[in-house]
């Protein structure tokens, strides 16, 4: 099946001619390719073959334990200015990137397949949407885009249409960790990744094109490309409202997508809808409010973790026709990872489980399932418009200092508020953890160009005619001075969420500090919860001690990024800060000195 455009053609003989593969198969995305793909993983031993009884239609997949997590040290953006690509970025001039990267590239697929998969990025009729060519000579990555990307003939029909599209390049290589790296070319729209056959480093529409490189076209083209998910919020009246949340990894951002309500909120009649659980692309629509689609069609998500306590819907929704990726084995062959019942037998590497030799389950051990099984996906993911957008919330994972809620003061307060996010460093990224590490609008990994002019265009969409979206900061993790966990989380967040849909519809008037509004007595909604007395003030408790030091340090944060800082922004952190300067002490979660 090769391509009516010549350009893809072209860049498909090209690639062969270096790489040498044995033969090039172009994917259709049809369900016999799967299985065709499958039956050779398992016959090769890329796939292990999971308790089809209790697991119908899963398989389990072992990386190298080398290859187990994004690299982020390893990662470039390679632009003709080095200034563009910011200091969140490491940087390789394209000329050098494309040379080292062709020279891995010579030759590496010499008896292997070479697959072709064309993929669209969001819903295949949407004008929001963005097409991609993947080329790679793992099955296993192949196999993974079939759940994630609308792959195969619809979106090589949209490229042949369109006439552009981002162009992919991967191979496992060796896997060696001394030749593996990911570059990314903007300006060309080009992704070339090699020596990982792991999650974001090798399914290219992922990370590398709906955030890195889909934040430059973005900018370019006037919307948002996020890591966010979006979550519809159906009150009893059956009015929905739509939020996009960025929450860096290990903070639950999968858990909010799929939240379920708690009983006295089901019993009400309240509905929660997943759109999608870790990006979001957003444009401003004719009404002045944003629209928002997931450009994802499927879940590769984090299996630690996800248990009948904290994401049912997660758990209902992997129970077939999922791939996993590290997790363990019990001894009936089924699917294992720190969080669930039962004891594992064999672990991620495939050696007889013996705690001695760590978790059981990679920490990062992942699942890749389509969206459409989960108990809450919603149809509205596939409209062609995407959903308006109500609420954008920001989030970390914080154990002081940031209250459980408040809402920016305006627009531009809020992009301050995505701007100052910080968080605990976790094994989704390689390196330490537990390491406090800004991270703006979770971004810091993904976004593709100066963060200074990121920030610019954030503010930019404040403009005539505007209806945007109120802005909150959310902290699931405040703790006491025992160090434990303040707020029940899971399902319960929903009674913040309700607090803001109040606000959002004018039924809730807040307290105002500096820092932001947060809910005033007896405005957020704790019956049937066991709170200690007390409880609810420290959760929204403002230290302003502990404020002014925080502001002083994002000052120090946004300095970092020097002339390309928009003064707007440094402005706003000025005025926050002379804001707490000026306030007098108050009591209980307005202002404490």
């Amino acid at each position: 099946m090769a391509s009516s455009l010549e350009a893809l053609r072209r860049w498909v003989d090209e690639t062969a001619a270096l790489t040498r593969p044995a033969q090039v198969h172009w994917c259709d995305g049809s369900d016999a390719e799967y299985r065709g793909l499958v039956e050779a993983m398992l016959t090769s031993g890329d796939l292990l073959e999971l308790n089809q009884a209790t697991h119908p239609g899963c398989y389990l997949h072992r990386s190298h334990p080398s290859d187990v997590a994004r690299v982020e040290h390893l990662t470039f953006v390679c632009t003709r200015d080095e200034v563009a690509a910011g200091p969140n970025n490491h940087w390789m001039a394209p000329a050098t990137a494309h040379a080292k990267m062709d020279a891995l590239f010579d030759g590496c697929m010499q008896g292997r397949t070479m697959y072709v998969i064309p993929y669209c990025m969001g819903p295949i009729d949407s004008p929001l949407a963005r097409c991609g060519v993947e080329i790679t000579d793992s099955p296993y990555v192949v196999a993974n885009m079939r759940a994630m990307t609308r792959m195969g003939a619809a979106a090589q029909a949209r490229i042949e249409r369109e006439g552009r599209f981002v162009r992919g390049l991967h191979s496992t290589g060796e896997l060696d960790p001394e030749r593996r790296f990911i570059m990314h070319f903007p300006e060309e729209l080009t992704i070339k990744s090699y020596g990982s056959g792991y999650g974001g480093n090798a399914l290219l529409g992922k990370k590398c094109h709906a955030l890195r490189i889909a934040s430059w076209q973005a900018r370019d083209e006037g919307w948002l490309a996020e890591h966010m998910l979006i979550v519809g919020i159906q009150n009893p009246q059956g009015k929905t409202h739509y939020i996009a949340a960025a929450f860096p990894s290990a903070c639950g951002k999968t858990n909010l997508a799929m939240l379920i309500p708690p009983e006295g909120y089901r019993r009400d009649g309240w509905k929660v809808w997943t759109i999608g659980d870790d990006i979001c692309w957003m444009r401003p629509g004719s009404d002045g409010r944003l629209y928002a689609i997931n450009p994802e069609a499927g879940f590769f998500g984090v299996a630690p973790g996800t248990s009948q306590d904290s994401n049912p819907n997660a758990l209902a929704t992997i129970a077939h026709d999922t791939i996993f990726t590290n997790v363990a084995l019990t001894a009936d062959n089924q699917p294992w990872w720190e969080g669930l019942p039962g004891t594992p037998a064999i672990d991620w590497q495939g050696r007889s489980y013996d705690a001695a030799n760590g978790p059981a389950a990679h920490p990062n051990a992942r699942f890749t399932v389509s969206a459409k099984q989960c108990p809450t996906w919603s149809p509205k993911a596939e409209d062609a418009q995407g959903v308006p957008i109500s609420a954008i919330v920001f989030g970390g994972r914080r154990p002081s200092l940031l209250p459980l809620v408040m809402e920016a003061n305006d627009w531009t307060h809020g992009v301050l508020m995505g701007a100052a996010m910080g968080s605990e460093t976790t094994a989704a990224a390689t390196g330490a953890v537990g390491v406090l590490r800004r991270d703006s609008m979770a971004m810091k990994p993904f976004c593709g160009y100066h963060y200074g002019d990121y920030f610019s265009h954030w503010l930019s969409f404040d403009g005539n005619g505007a209806q945007l979206p109120k802005i909150f900061h959310v902290n699931w993790f405040r703790k006491d001075a025992q160090g434990r966990f303040l707020w029940p989380g899971y399902g319960e967040n929903l009674r913040v969420l309700e607090w803001m849909i109040d606000r959002i519809e004018g039924r809730a008037v807040g307290r105002e500090s500096p820092v932001g509004t947060v809910p005033a007595d007896g405005e957020l909604r704790t019956d049937g919860l066991d709170l200690p007395a007390g409880t609810l003030d420290m959760l929204l408790d403002i230290d302003r001690a502990g404020w002014q030091a925080e502001l002083a340090a994002i000052g120090d944060y946004l300095q970092s990024f020097g002339a390309r800082l928009p003064p707007r922004l440094r402005a706003e952190q000025q005025r926050v800060a002379q804001a707490l300067e000026d306030t007098p002490a108050r009591t209980r979660h307005a202002i404490a000195s």
